[in-house]
């Protein structure tokens, strides 16, 4: 009777104990935590302090789980256009355009996935990888880190960080298998430069003692791109937020209590450091902290990587025709959640246009005042011209831009903005200066509106002959005829105020405008 009586309290404990509140996803996400996560459902619906009841009967997934309804999946490729010649039919076209771009592509990662070293006990080590070793994952790890002692070099985008046996664990390993996926070597695209060396240890690494250090929290090895460019960086944020979903097989699969190792001994520094807060509440680690040490990772992942063949987003083929896809929105929200992002309140039904103005020496618009008072003539619209530099907080960034239904700006990195426009928003690249696919590709993934400057003789090169290398259109500072602006801003107008997302946004304020005047 005690024995019941304990286990009773025990159990209303564990219920008890749940702390609801580090799901820490956007409210439109948490149906899709808890149909992967059953277990934590039914602590919800036994918690009176749970305060996510109202999610718990939505019938949905996000798509790569083996059993997803294509009907119930977070979102579904919008294909109106023609994919000239792609494919041989529309399902196709869709299916296609979800594989490369969406949810679809975590799945085909997941179908992948191989035991690389199979363990036999619990205290085993393990490791699985997808093809190519784009993205493995692992338990009970060993990393040796004592060689870096005798390096002096910088490291960054080496593929000789480690050598032979520096990487291992208690397992038994398919050698054969994982020399046959070392088939893309370079330091962005895999992570074979680092798992073709590892080996089968003749010991536990971790119960029987072979470890300076031992990490007791869930760790992400990040091999980063370009941290001074939005573009590249946010191609590792982007893939980091993927990772996570391809290791979703634990409650905490979204916990922030994790660890990131930047596989650099380089000290981290970026405009865009912010963003990190929505993956870790721990500093980030670099090679310098791990070096001449033994280290074991209870667990440890290798994330998808920035410049893999037929990656996301940098070297993704989107098929032509189709846009919107449900990981990058997603994404976008996940980060605009965790980062508190505030969605200013509207005063008016005005269309908002942000104007990004360059401070660089090339790609400027010398003309960019008499533009936006071409623009100012339009009562309904309200227009603020932005500098994105050192002197504005990243975060602040992105608040300026979350708030917009309009973004524009010249071919650059800031462009990357994009991702955080709403869904009913257009992005005008005033010039894409000869990088056509850029950031049209980039705003079909997102699910917005391209617009881009059409007719050449409307637009003035100015060219100081300073610059003499390629990509010549890059390095040159132009100007823009105020009309023929004007009639692209317009198009951009009407797209939004067609929008049926912003029309309903807008009913909403005249709803909520009426009810404070009563």
């Amino acid at each position: 009777m005690s024995t019941v009586l304990i286990l009773t309290v025990l159990f209303v404990q564990a219920y008890c104990d749940t702390n609801f509140t580090t799901i820490n996803l956007p409210d439109e996400h948490i149906p899709y935590y808890f149909r992967n996560f059953p277990k934590m459902a039914g602590k919800c619906l036994n918690d009176d302090k749970c305060p996510y009841k109202s999610y718990l009967n939505e019938d949905v997934c996000w798509g790569y789980e083996y059993d997803c309804e294509w009907e119930k999946q977070y979102s579904k490729p919008n294909c109106p256009g023609d994919h000239k010649g792609w494919v041989k039919t529309k399902a196709a076209q869709e299916s296609t355009f979800y594989t490369q771009a969406d949810f679809g592509y975590i799945k085909q990662q997941l179908r992948e996935l191989k035991v690389v070293c199979e363990p036999l006990f619990p205290h085993d080590s393990s490791l699985e990888c997808s093809e190519h070793l784009r993205f493995c994952r692992g338990r009970n790890i060993m990393i040796n880190f004592t060689k870096l002692m005798n390096r002096d070099e910088p490291i960054r985008y080496k593929m000789d960080v480690l050598g032979e046996g520096d990487i291992g664990g208690y397992c038994d390993l398919k050698k054969e298998w994982l020399t046959e996926q070392c088939d893309h070597i370079s330091p962005l695209q895999s992570w074979g430069p680092e798992l073709r060396y590892f080996k089968r240890l003749d010991h536990r690494p971790i119960v029987e003692g072979h470890c300076d250090i031992v990490i007791e929290k869930p760790t992400f090895l990040m091999k980063i791109d370009a941290t001074v460019n939005m573009y590249h960086h946010f191609c590792d944020f982007l893939n980091l937020y993927a990772s996570l979903h391809l290791n979703a097989t634990q409650e905490d699969a979204f916990s922030t209590d994790t660890h990131v190792l930047i596989w650099e001994t380089y000290n981290y520094r970026s405009a865009f450091q912010a963003t990190w807060e929505a993956f870790t509440d721990n500093d980030l680690w670099d090679l310098k902290t791990f070096r001449g040490d033994v280290v074991c990772f209870k667990n440890v992942v290798f994330p998808l990587l920035p410049r893999m063949i037929f990656g996301l987003y940098y070297n993704t083929p989107v098929i032509y025709g189709c846009e919107k896809s449900g990981l990058f929105d997603a994404f976008s929200k996940h980060i605009l959640h965790r980062l508190k992002i505030s969605e200013y309140k509207r005063k008016n039904k005005k269309v908002r246009i942000t104007f990004l103005s360059r401070t660089t020496k090339y790609r400027r618009i010398l003309n960019e005042i008499e533009l936006i008072n071409a623009l100012g003539k339009n009562d309904n619209l309200e227009i603020q011209r932005v500098v994105y530099g050192k002197d504005m907080p990243f975060k602040k960034q992105l608040e300026l831009t979350r708030n917009s239904d309009i973004f524009i700006g010249i071919h650059g990195a800031g462009l990357t903005h994009l991702l955080f426009l709403p869904e009913w928003a257009a992005i005008f690249e005033i010039y894409n200066c000869e990088d056509n696919n850029c950031y049209f590709d980039l705003a079909r993934l997102k699910g917005i509106k391209y617009i881009t400057w059409e007719d050449i003789n409307k637009l003035t090169i100015i060219d100081d002959g300073s610059y003499s290398g390629g990509a010549h259109a890059k390095f040159v500072n132009y100007k823009f005829d105020p009309e023929e602006f004007v009639k692209l801003v317009n198009r951009a107008v009407e797209y939004v105020n067609n929008h049926p997302k912003f029309q309903e946004y807008i009913k909403y304020i005249d709803i909520v405008k009426h009810h404070e005047e009563l």
